[in-house]
């Protein structure tokens, strides 16, 4: 564990129980310097302590780095709840939560991720003020997908020459709430829609509303198509999988996409352009960022909209430097975190 913190840079690491309710969260700080240590709470079940822990941890790095290129006076932080396998009372347990969060005197503040939900977040709400994605703040999730759109259509530019989308093949990965927002957004704009999710009825959704595609989820990675965009769970780009890839770009929400960064190296060599995950999924963060320091919604569209700029820029620098956007994009945030 010490290993893992050394090497990620981490700031601290904080665990908790509750007997009563069946609590067990983990919550990694990893950089403070910017300012108060801002992420999501995942509730998920994990196969042991250890798995979650490291979840949490290089979850926690991201957000660092998200922050940084995003402009953002945040730091970067994560927490993960194991999901028991019974629970008795889930307010309870999130609740229980919440008390944990505030014994860190907003160092860090939390909000909604994989497993978890505005009403979770409005129990945490009951037991501190350091939380967002409540009832009364909205769920980022619309946001985190406006942001994604922009970024596919830099990235389209850059590989392809046109951010005109229309008759483009997207294939997307995971229909959750971001997921199934950017499917939205795409369709809008002229796409073809190729879907897959573990769950079917978020396909069927899909298929009914946009005219998607369905795709076997063990078949969506060697799918063909212009760009592949991964919205579920992190670690799908691995050095077998990316042998599988018939796209011309990778651009998505999920994060922590890489299972290591040598794999952007592979995705170089074959010519397919990856669009660093924490640069184009960067717009939950800014929502709920300037949301929670009480900025007006005209402010927040203003700054999504320099989500695709940004990017452009690190495909730039890329470009210039023969080298893997994923690596540039590491350089760039690391010069803000430690300079």
């Amino acid at each position: 564990m010490f290993a893992l913190m050394q090497s990620t840079r981490l700031e601290s690491l904080h665990l908790s129980v509750d007997p009563v309710t069946g609590l067990k969260a983990v919550i990694a700080i990893h950089n403070s310097r910017l300012g108060p240590a801002l992420g999501g709470c995942r509730y998920l079940a994990y196969p042991d302590d250890e798995s979650a822990v490291e979840d949490a941890v290089r979850l926690a790095q991201g957000m660092s780095y998200k922050a940084a290129l995003a402009g953002l006076a945040q730091g970067g932080g994560v927490a993960v709840i194991i999901r028991p396998v019974h629970v008795e009372s889930r307010a309870a347990l999130f609740e229980a939560f919440g008390r944990c969060i505030n014994q860190l005197d907003g160092r860090y503040i939390t909000a909604i991720d994989s497993g978890t939900s505005v009403a979770d977040m409005d129990c945490i709400a009951q037991q501190t003020q350091h939380v967002t994605s409540t009832t009364s703040a909205g769920d980022p999730a619309p946001h985190a997908a406006m942001g994604v759109f922009t970024g596919i259509r830099a990235t389209a530019m850059a590989r392809l020459g046109s951010d005109n989308l229309e008759g483009l093949r997207v294939a997307i990965q995971g229909l959750g709430n971001v997921g199934f927002a950017l499917a939205e957004q795409l369709h809008a704009a002229g796409a073809e829609l190729l879907v897959s999710d573990i769950d079917h009825g978020k396909v069927q959704l899909a298929m009914e509303q946009l005219g998607a595609h369905p795709i076997a989820n063990d078949a969506l990675l060697s799918t063909p198509c212009d760009i592949l965009a991964p919205c579920g769970l992190g670690g799908v780009l691995n050095s077998n999988s990316v042998t599988q890839l018939r796209c011309a770009a990778v651009a998505g929400s999920a994060n922590n996409q890489l299972i290591h960064l040598d794999v952007a190296d592979q995705l170089e060599r074959r010519g397919i352009l990856y669009a660093p995950d924490y640069v184009i999924n960067a717009g939950g963060l800014i929502y709920v960022s300037l949301k929670h320091r009480g900025e007006a919604l005209p402010t927040i569209t203003a700054h999504l909209s320099k989500i695709s700029s940004r990017l452009t820029e690190v495909f730039a620098h890329a470009q210039a430097e023969k080298r893997s956007p994923a690596r540039v994009a590491d350089e760039l945030a690391e010069r803000v975190l430690y300079r």
